[in-house]
Formats: C-alpha cells, sequence, structure tokens
C-alpha cells in the first residue's frame, strides 16, 4: 500500500527534528551547567532554599539561553549546523551575562539576600541580551 508523500516526508524528517531538538536540549543543559558553576552564588541551594529571587534569576538564564538556541535551531540546515550556531550563541551568552554580572555588580549578593528587586533588574538585562544575540543569529 502506497502511503502519501506527506507520511514520508513526517517519517524522514520526524527523527532528524528529534535529533536537532535533543542536541539543542543537551546544549541548553551544558550551558546552564556552565553558569552555575560560573555564578559568584550558589543558585540552586539558593533556589533550594526557598529563595525566590535565586529562583527568579535562575529562570531567566534559562529562557535567555534559550532564545538564541532557538533562532540557531530555526536557522540551520543539518546536525553540524545546529551544534556549530549553538555553541556559538551559548559561548555570547555566557560572556554576555558575565558582563552584565561585572557591570551591574553587587546584583549577586544582593539576589543571596533575596532581592526580588536585583533579580528582575538581571533578568531583564540577560533577556535584552539574548534577544540581541538572537537577532543576530537570524540575519
Amino acid at each position: 500500500m502506497p502511503t502519501s508523500p506527506e507520511v514520508q516526508a513526517f517519517a524522514s524528517g520526524f527523527p532528524v527534528t528529534l535529533l536537532h531538538i535533543a542536541v539543542s536540549v543537551a546544549m541548553l543543559l551544558a550551558a546552564a551547567a556552565i553558569y552555575i558553576v560560573l555564578t559568584p552564588h550558589k543558585e540552586i541551594s539558593l533556589v533550594r532554599q526557598g529563595n525566590v529571587a535565586a529562583a527568579v534569576d535562575l529562570g531567566g538564564v534559562l529562557v535567555a539561553l534559550a532564545i538564541p538556541l532557538a533562532y540557531s535551531l530555526k536557522g540551520s540546515t543539518s546536525l553540524v549546523d545546529v551544534a556549530l550556531w549553538g555553541v556559538a550563541t551559548v559561548a555570547v551568552q555566557l560572556l554576555a551575562f558575565r558582563l552584565v554580572d561585572l557591570v551591574l555588580r553587587g546584583l549577586p549578593k544582593r539576589i543571596q539576600d533575596g532581592e526580588m528587586a536585583a533579580a528582575a533588574l538581571l533578568v531583564g538585562a540577560k533577556l535584552a541580551t539574548a534577544m540581541i544575540v538572537a537577532a543576530a543569529v537570524a540575519t
């Protein structure tokens, strides 16, 4: 029984899509782990202790890392492309995060102290850099 071209395209394309998603999610998790190691405060411990500011900051970091990864995934045509652009955007994002932390010094200590205003500003700055990196990748 012959299958339609749509079903054939799905059957051949879906496994590739899953592989691209898996590679992108692995890069997101690796980038988040690197970020956690590089931050001056121990966000996971703070989140476990109920520090809402740390949770907001870490959640914002995950979104800010995912935005450029999503754009690099959208523009990629192969698994190698996904990996190359993904690593490049993650590296740029981590550098941008570090610069934001340096410019807005004192905020990590305020996040440790549970200050939501500091977390909101830090998340905003990190999301802004993520959008700029994503737009650069999309061009």
